[in-house]
């Protein structure tokens, strides 16, 4: 399900690792234009996705989670299949773009 809020705690890289299945892994804030911009075509790729979990982490100077992925522009999706990275789009516009990377970790 898609989560429209950005959270300020984060999940340690461990948990992020860990996980089983396909996830989406998305680094931004809530005050970015680029951020914003990407929530239109992601809400439509994700409609077809509804299952798939939706990670929200509030990214910034210093926080962990993003500098371990090696977060450097806003929005970063990042596709997890079993807690491994399968795509990363940045500052995705097109939902098209989107859903391939959804398809590939939610067959």
């Amino acid at each position: 399900m898609m989560n429209d809020t950005y959270s300020v705690a984060q999940p340690r890289r461990a948990e992020i690792d860990a996980l089983a299945g396909p996830a989406l892994l998305e680094f931004g804030t809530g005050w970015c234009g680029h951020c914003r911009a990407t929530q239109a075509p992601l809400a439509a790729a994700f409609a077809q996705h509804p299952g798939v979990p939706h990670i929200r982490v509030e990214d910034g100077p210093g926080r962990a989670l993003g500098r371990s992925f090696r977060v450097k522009l806003w929005p970063t999706l990042i596709f997890l299949k079993d807690g491994q990275e399968v795509a990363r789009l940045v500052r995705p516009l097109d939902s098209s773009e989107i859903e391939r990377s959804f398809a590939l970790i939610d067959a």
